[in-house]
């Protein structure tokens, strides 16, 4: 490690020391659970844990010390510098410790669905379909840009689910970067930008599900159609998408991605040392693999996903299919759904010949080897996040939009943007931030007068949260963007932030705009923001290209 890494961590150890001093060591017999609550509850403080664990793993690249150091600082502030109860809080707390968020179902299924795509990956490797594909694509795709438009073009179909974008264009496309010299942070940037920015404006997708159930009950809000009405206020997500094709057709890049596409050109793919998944990439593979071989197991992927979904939303029970997947569960179904691929996917190699029992066993636990980095930092980000709601920070950011509201209504999309971008971006959910942050909306706009303020105030929420989750290096979907391009996670945090603080200050102002026309005028001249906000994005990249 470094000198000043050292120093930094050091830094990191006072802090924790000082919060032992300021609250004090209290005895356990002397912490009543039933009314306990830590003295930071509420406050600004609740936020320090990840934003600590965020500042250090971008300026040490040590991602899985830096978050180990949030999760323990977080507990501390919880049991009000009580070593026992602390360690007690970190592990087995049943809000947020470590190992009832391993225990949640939830969060086992996301495990789950994690190690059997890697297995499948895994398996696509041994028989050959991802080399065969790759050359059929070198032979087909014949330059960068093209390369990069199709992992978009990949990004943008599979809009089902984001977990399920990530891993899956990863695969596809991995190959086909790597022939045509693009780097793996640029990849991860591509799977990343595709992911979420896409699942928000898809109305049949796990996303619109959790938007629409966080309309509360009671509010008059039909919310599949509320959500609708928000896909063209959507500003972070459009301007995302329309930023990554520009980028893309006017061949630059700026930032630290500037540094990791030129060494990729020149053959390093990496950029630095980091390789978290060793030599998977590298394996010998079957000479009599063919592109079926790698397409039809990502097809039939697609297909029992989308259904295993809708199964556990009751489509097969009688239930319309918008319907079934806004109540679907989207762990269980992609734990369905991949498992039914992988036997699928098994006889398939089986019957083709180019494959046997012992060579399929033998990717098991290859296939897990792989996703062990992406589940030990989902699984600290998780009790991170646990950390972080035992502390009350939703109710601190709550407090802090209510009181917000009122007088500044014609700016109150562009602060619920900004609220929802640092909430997501501190907890690393967009999904939870939606549930903090939607209800307070529906509350201030209630007045059915105030409906198209609703509307581009809950878009407003939407974004920030995508953008939030987007930058946060302990959001599931960067972690698992990174699994799929099998970059090494900081370099894909660090290189990809240029790029989403500029989307996300061209939506600021968007929202500002949006604000005030829908506030003056009450009617749908508001959606010109959409445009407008496009129009500056291609004038900042633009600048930003000739500087």
């Amino acid at each position: 490690m470094s000198k000043n890494k050292r120093i930094i961590f050091l830094a990191a150890v006072v802090v924790i020391a000082a919060i032992l001093i300021i609250f004090g060591v209290k005895t356990p017999g002397s912490v009543d659970i039933e009314s306990y609550q830590p003295a930071v509850y509420s406050t600004i403080l609740s936020l320090l844990p990840p934003v600590v664990a965020i500042l250090l793993a971008l300026i040490t690249k040590e991602v899985y010390s830096s978050l180990f150091i949030g999760i323990v600082m977080g507990a501390l502030l919880y049991a009000n510098g009580n070593p026992e109860l602390m360690l007690n809080t970190m592990l087995f707390n049943e809000e947020g410790g470590m190992v009832y968020k391993l225990a949640d179902s939830w969060n086992v299924g996301i495990l789950i669905f994690l190690v059997v795509l890697g297995i499948l990956v895994a398996l696509m490797n041994k028989v050959g379909g991802s080399a065969a594909f790759g050359q059929w694509a070198s032979k087909h795709i014949k330059t960068r840009v093209g390369t990069q438009l199709a992992t978009i073009a990949l990004g943008v179909l599979i809009f089902v689910d984001d977990y399920f974008n990530c891993l899956t264009v990863g695969s596809v496309m991995r190959p086909v970067t790597d022939r045509r010299n693009i780097s793996r942070a640029k990849l991860a940037y591509l799977i990343d930008a595709t992911a979420a920015p896409v699942c928000i404006i898809a109305p049949v997708s796990s996303w619109a599900a959790a938007v629409t159930s966080s309309v509360p009950d009671g509010s008059g809000i039909n919310g599949f159609a509320m959500f609708l009405n928000t896909i063209p206020y959507n500003l972070y997500a459009l301007t995302t998408i329309f930023m990554m094709v520009l980028l893309t057709v006017m061949k630059f890049d700026f930032g630290p991605m500037r540094r990791h596409e030129i060494n990729a050109q020149n053959g390093d793919l990496f950029t630095t040392e980091a390789r978290p998944y060793g030599d998977v990439d590298d394996e010998m593979t079957t000479p009599n693999g063919k592109v079926i071989d790698l397409i039809l197991p990502v097809i039939i992927l697609i297909i029992c996903c989308v259904i295993g979904m809708v199964y556990t939303g009751g489509f097969f029970e009688g239930v319309n299919f918008i319907d079934a997947f806004a109540d679907s569960d989207a762990s269980m179904g992609l734990v369905l759904g991949s498992i039914v691929t992988l036997i699928i996917v098994f006889c398939f190699y089986l019957a083709r010949g180019v494959m046997t029992f012992k060579e399929f066993t033998e990717c098991i636990p290859e296939g897990f080897k792989a996703m062990v980095a992406p589940i030990l930092i989902l699984t600290m980000a998780w009790t991170l996040s646990g950390m972080t709601g035992l502390l009350g920070a939703k109710y601190y950011v709550h407090d802090l939009v209510e009181a917000s509201a009122g007088s500044i209504q014609m700016f109150l999309p562009a602060l619920i943007f900004v609220v929802a971008l640092f909430l997501a971006f501190s907890t690393g959910t967009s999904w939870g931030t939606f549930a903090i942050l939607i209800p307070i909306v529906c509350h201030v706009f209630s007045d059915p007068s105030t409906y198209q303020m609703l509307v581009i105030s809950i878009a407003a929420c939407l974004s920030g949260a995508v953008c939030g989750d987007h930058c946060s290096p302990i959001s599931d979907t960067t972690i698992m963007a990174s699994a799929g391009a099998h970059s090494d996670h900081v370099n894909h945090v660090s290189t990809q932030l240029p790029y989403a603080m500029t989307a996300a200050a061209v939506s600021f102002v968007g929202y500002i705009i949006a604000g005030v026309l829908g506030y003056m005028s009450g009617s749908m001249i508001a959606m010109v923001s959409a445009p407008i906000s496009l129009a500056i994005m291609a004038v900042v990249l633009l600048i930003i290209k000739k500087s």
